[in-house]
């Protein structure tokens, strides 16, 4: 369109110049001057004031016919550079969606879960929202708004000259070409945001069954867990209570043995109370033993060889007239307190023996290790074999403080339950090593059917 009305540019100044021509042929002469502003258009006057000629209605109607082709060029130029922009933002789009759709066909690509984030974070139509199906509305409602810009840009008409009909200005279409151009850019578009939509739904559709089989998983273990845990229950619950159980130490070796897991704190007097069976000779061997660093016999009972029972302080010796070799059970307590050294020694809720001077003025020692079965030569381990508990011992408690005789009568006939204030016997204190046993027990029933 551009060049034919630059053509018939042209045409119409050549026509001018014949005119002109044939005028100065026959005499006549045209002079054109520029006008002033605000002047009326015609004919002036030579600078010595002679009135120049008038000019024919055929070039009156050649000069307008030019003016009005320059400013059609110019509206021409202005409509092209307003389609430029329009193309080129269509363009850019384009290519934003191509960009897309050949990184989410590269072969390379997961289908992970870290690859379906990134996907839904891209941006090729402006901000998509992260969820496929908001994803799918967004990428319609931009469908629909380049479909309403293109039927825009086909109803937009240019102006353009009849020059045959003399009448003014006329109006033509959208240059086909473009209209065509326009079209097919926008049919790529739509496929290629078809196939988006189709690959953001399976998209969801595995996520989704992903999803669905993680939690089946999820809940199948979940399952298997509380079944788990549920038949340790049973197992370990086979005590009615924490508290009713004991523990069998069978053999007479150096790695048979129980540990209680809380400590001791500072003390300045302890009772410590137990029920034992034994039948092993020559000595029962070593019930319990407490040891600190620096200090493995800090507390320990053992009777060993054909010596008796003793008891050890900060491994200060005392002898106890205790008796609990006769494959019976027996519940023994001993006493101690810093002050003087003062002990006392209960079998069966009776007191057979005191003492004094067994580590006077000697405050127990915290942080160590208390073990069943064993005598300590370091903290915690060295056993040895000679000197093994062999027997099954239960409700090992230990306090801080002398016990009252009515109370440990309590504990000896049954009829008083004090669990220890400093170390409790119950089934989350003690761990067993080298084939040591746990096994239920109520005490006052066994100990009454022995009777």
């Amino acid at each position: 369109m551009l060049a034919e009305l630059v053509a018939l540019f042209y045409l119409l100044s050549s026509v001018a110049s014949q005119q002109e021509a044939a005028a100065a042929a026959t005499g006549g002469r045209f002079v054109c001057n520029a006008i002033p502003p605000g002047a009326e258009p015609g004919c002036g006057s030579s600078p010595t004031g002679n009135r120049l000629q008038m000019s024919s209605p055929a070039e009156d109607e050649l000069r307008n016919t030019i003016i009005r082709l320059r400013e059609t060029i110019l509206q021409q130029k202005e409509t092209i550079v307003s389609q430029q922009g329009t193309i080129k933002e269509l363009n850019s789009k384009l290519a934003r969606c191509e960009a897309a759709a050949d990184d989410s066909a590269q072969p390379g690509k997961s289908r992970g879960h870290g690859s379906r984030r990134k996907e839904y974070g891209k941006n090729t139509m402006g901000d998509l929202p992260r969820d496929p199906g908001e994803t799918i509305n967004q990428l319609g409602k931009t469908m629909q708004s380049l479909k309403g810009r293109l039927e825009s840009l086909e109803s937009l008409q240019l102006p353009g000259i009849n020059v045959s009909a003399g009448s003014g200005p006329a109006l033509t279409p959208l240059p086909s070409q473009l209209r065509e151009l326009l079209g097919q850019r926008l049919g790529l578009l739509e496929t290629q945001l078809l196939r988006k939509v189709a690959e953001l739904e399976e998209e969801k559709s595995q996520l989704y069954n992903e999803t669905a089989a993680h939690r089946q998983r999820t809940e199948n273990a979940l399952n298997s867990l509380l079944e788990r845990i549920t038949e340790l229950e049973k197992n370990n619950n086979a005590f009615k209570s924490p508290e009713d159980f004991k523990v069998s130490l069978s053999l007479r070796t150096n790695y048979l043995y129980g540990r209680i897991k809380k400590s001791l704190p500072e003390m300045y007097a302890f009772t410590v109370c137990m029920w034992l069976k034994s039948s092993a000779g020559p000595g029962i061997g070593t019930p319990f033993s407490y040891g600190v660093a620096g200090q493995a016999n800090e507390i320990v009972l053992i009777e060993w060889g054909n010596n008796p029972i003793e008891l050890l302080v900060n491994d200060k010796v005392a002898q106890l007239p205790l008796s609990v070799s006769d494959g019976r059970w027996h519940h023994i307590c001993i006493t101690w307190t810093t002050r003087d050294g003062f002990w006392e020694a209960y079998q069966d809720g009776e007191r057979l023996g005191t003492g004094d001077n067994l580590a006077p003025w000697h405050p127990i020692k915290s942080g160590g290790v208390i073990i069943l079965g064993q005598e300590q030569d370091i903290v915690g381990g060295r056993f040895d074999a000679t000197q093994a508990f062999v027997g099954e011992l239960s409700q090992f408690n230990m306090w801080d403080r002398v016990l009252r005789p009515m109370d440990i009568v309590g504990l000896a006939n049954c009829s008083a339950y004090m669990p220890g204030n400093v170390v409790p016997w119950i089934d989350a204190n003690v761990e067993v090593f080298g084939g040591a046993t746990k096994a239920p027990l109520e005490i006052c029933e066994d100990r009454a059917f022995d009777s």
